[in-house]
């Protein structure tokens, strides 16, 4: 029995240890987290071969990257003004070495006297603004696009929850030229709880209101890519799909073989044959947002019911204080207060305090002037005094209480008269 028990509480404990592993493992960021170029300062151009000789390599490659930086601004300028390279026009190399920010080497092969390269220049877009037109390269823009990244691999779907070659290439994908405003999510904090596989197929508004607004984003975009391979090392396949909206639209599709098997400059090809099927469809108008995306209106107020006119007005009400000097008998103070309580005109009657042996101070309102208080009050036996404010004193002038007006008597029923004798028609005596 003992041994049965402790194989049980081992089991637990096994069991418990794999969940909470497995939840530090989704939070831990040690491997994930590839945090997004900032590329809104330059200007690209990628895919510019070279082939220089020279007495030494170096020399080579020096020759090289001159011959580079000329053709790249020719290019790009030919890329933005939509002509033939033929007509863009040709710069000296001091003011090349000027506007060329960096260039990336995508491959190279360096020789004892000869440098083969493909080259990727950057050109600062301030610098560079003058010599590519007044409009310095600015592209008109869509609204921020939440970019969810989708790897299919080994039947596993990953977004951010691991480093992986999509995710990165997204990451290092230049978007200083393209329509899209991509928010592109590096994989840190909350990111794989919240922008994960699973989130592209529930259909909730609800929580993609919160996501988008979270990371500032207006619409969704959905960038799936399925990859496969002959056998371990070889040849990759890989699959792209776009898709757009939180219903998961279809934007369009293609396919890709990297005979040599690298999978980043497959990945890195995908995400610039991707753009460019979202450009299209954003200029196609097929990017609408969704108008469930948008936060509902608040349900109408309801309707108040129309205020009837207002008949004649009636007396103001006023608020006075009365000093009752009660003499040091208590019995005047009492029958002040009912005085107060049953005379018409007074709303109320509050005690502010209360000296039975001395005076007293109430606080009344009335509807009417001091004046017509002062009345009233004397009409039922009391001495009054009024002072310039809204102060009226009253006392008793015989040293005990008035009495009280008797109540009011109801008017007695009339007497029914009794009424003659009528005789039926026709009879006469």
């Amino acid at each position: 029995m003992f041994r049965r028990l402790l194989l049980t509480s081992l089991l637990v404990l096994l069991v418990l240890a794999g969940i909470s592993g497995a939840l530090y493992a989704q939070l831990e960021t040690g491997d994930r987290g590839i945090p997004p170029i900032d590329s809104s300062g330059t200007l690209e151009i990628s895919g510019i071969h070279v082939d220089v000789g020279g007495p030494d390599a170096q020399t080579a490659r020096y020759a090289a990257w001159r011959i580079a930086q000329r053709q790249g601004f020719r290019a790009l300028y030919a890329k933005m003004h939509n002509v033939p390279i033929s007509q863009a026009p040709n710069l000296p190399d001091s003011t090349l070495d000027n506007i060329v920010s960096s260039i990336n080497v995508e491959r190279e092969q360096i020789g004892p006297n000869r440098y083969i390269a493909d080259l990727g220049l950057l050109f600062d877009r301030v610098r560079a603004a003058p010599f590519l037109g007044a409009e310095g390269g600015e592209v008109q823009r869509s609204s921020p696009m939440l970019l969810i990244p989708i790897t299919v691999s080994g039947g596993t779907e990953t977004t951010v929850e691991l480093k992986n070659a999509w995710q990165r290439a997204w990451a290092q994908f230049r978007t200083n030229q393209t329509p899209l405003d991509y928010v592109r999510v590096s994989g840190s904090g909350v990111d794989p709880l919240l922008v994960n596989a699973a989130q592209t197929d529930r259909p909730g508004r609800g929580w993609w209101r919160n996501i988008v607004d979270l990371y500032g984003a207006a619409d969704i975009l959905v960038a799936q890519v399925q990859l496969t391979r002959l056998y371990p090392g070889g040849p990759a396949r890989a699959r792209f799909v776009a898709r757009h909206g939180p219903d998961n639209q279809l934007i369009g599709s293609f396919g890709l073989l990297s005979r040599s098997g690298n999978v980043q400059a497959l990945m890195d090809e995908g995400v610039k044959r991707m753009d460019a099927l979202f450009a299209q469809a954003l200029a196609a108008g097929r990017l609408v947002r969704d108008p469930s995306l948008d936060i509902p209106a608040p349900p109408p107020l309801p309707q108040l019911a129309e205020e009837k006119p207002a008949g004649p007005a009636g007396p103001t009400t006023n608020a006075f204080q009365v000093q009752i000097s009660s003499g040091g008998d208590v019995n005047i103070y009492n029958f002040a207060m009912a005085h107060l309580r049953t005379m018409g005109g007074i709303d109320s009657a509050t005690p502010q305090m209360i000296n039975p042996t001395g005076t007293s101070y109430v606080l009344v309102a009335y509807h009417g002037s001091i004046g017509e208080l002062a009345n009233a009050l004397g009409s039922r036996g009391w001495i009054v005094e009024t002072t310039g404010g809204n102060v009226v004193k009253m006392r008793s002038s015989s040293g005990k209480p008035p009495p009280l007006p008797p109540p009011p008597v109801a008017p007695a029923p009339a007497t029914p008269q009794p009424q003659p004798a009528t005789q039926p028609p026709g009879r006469q005596e």
